[in-house]
């Protein structure tokens, strides 16, 4: 006697949320422990659920602990890249406060994205079971937005962050040209500084591999885990691990964007890349 109008996202079961499968109330998270030991509470019950998931697997000070007291451009046996996981929305959103990105010592960081009364939590943007985002959510507020493929568009000033002359684009694509000049950066530091080549393969772990052929793509027959990148000083690890971050969290410029270019400025100023051009929020 019961239809379901939206099919749920691919790999959840109903019980991921609901702990009544007679009434489907949901679970009732009052805080969330974040990796970094954090504990947040939204002030939104199902807030909470989304991001007892969406918080990520490590944390900025999970990067601290594994480096210790290594010298930063000494390479250092034993350390390994850690993999925060995959869309950690929840850390992002609340930015320094969930510490989940990689926090630089003597620099200051943006908390929680408020964003809007209406935009404030999870099932506000988002589909409750196919998860999508609703752009009409977002069509009400940005004008730029007539579809969901003009989210990318959406900003909320005309700050040029990324130094590449626009100060219109979206701030999807501010991130997206520091990523670039992250990886970059990392790249060059990996040859100069620790004499072995790496490369990113963002759909296979462990995600860094050596570059055996200098060509500075990741090949198919360099993508193995027999492959895998091991040489890491902690000034290359600090940087990687914001890389990676930005990179699997694909709504971070809508989830707190400014944290975010905040923590790749700050790995790009770490490595030594130029970025006398960019503005840091």
């Amino acid at each position: 006697g019961t239809v379901i109008s939206q099919a749920p996202s691919n790999g959840f079961q109903c019980a991921t949320c609901h702990d009544n499968l007679d009434e489907f109330t949901r679970y009732e998270v009052t805080e969330v422990k974040f990796p970094s030991g954090a504990t947040i509470d939204s002030g939104d019950l199902d807030t909470n659920l989304c991001m007892n998931c969406h918080q990520g697997r490590q944390s900025g000070k999970s990067v601290d602990t594994a480096i210790g007291d290594a010298e930063a451009d000494v390479v250092t046996e034993g350390l390994r890249f850690l993999n925060p996981h995959y869309f950690a929305a929840g850390a992002t959103r609340f930015g320094a406060e969930a510490n989940g990105a990689y926090q630089y010592e003597g620099k200051e960081y943006v908390g929680l994205f408020e964003h809007d009364e209406e935009a404030a939590q999870c099932s506000d943007c988002h589909m409750t079971h196919g998860l999508e985002v609703d752009a009409e959510t977002c069509i009400e507020c940005h004008e730029e937005v007539e579809t969901a493929e003009d989210l990318k568009n959406i900003r909320y000033n005309y700050v040029d962050y990324d130094g590449d002359g626009e100060d219109e684009e979206g701030l999807y694509f501010e991130e997206e040209t520091m990523l670039e000049m992250l990886y970059a950066a990392i790249q060059s530091y990996a040859t100069e500084t620790v004499g072995t080549g790496i490369v990113y393969d963002a759909h296979t772990n462990p995600y860094f591999f050596i570059d055996t052929n200098g060509n500075g793509t990741a090949d198919p027959e360099e993508v193995n885990g027999d492959n895998r990148y091991a040489t890491w000083t902690p000034r290359l690890l600090r940087a990687a691990y914001n890389y990676q971050w930005a990179s699997k969290d694909p709504g971070s410029f809508a989830h707190n964007g400014q944290y975010i270019i905040q923590t790749l400025y700050d790995s790009l100023e770490d490595l030594g890349a130029d970025v006398s051009a960019m503005t840091r929020p």
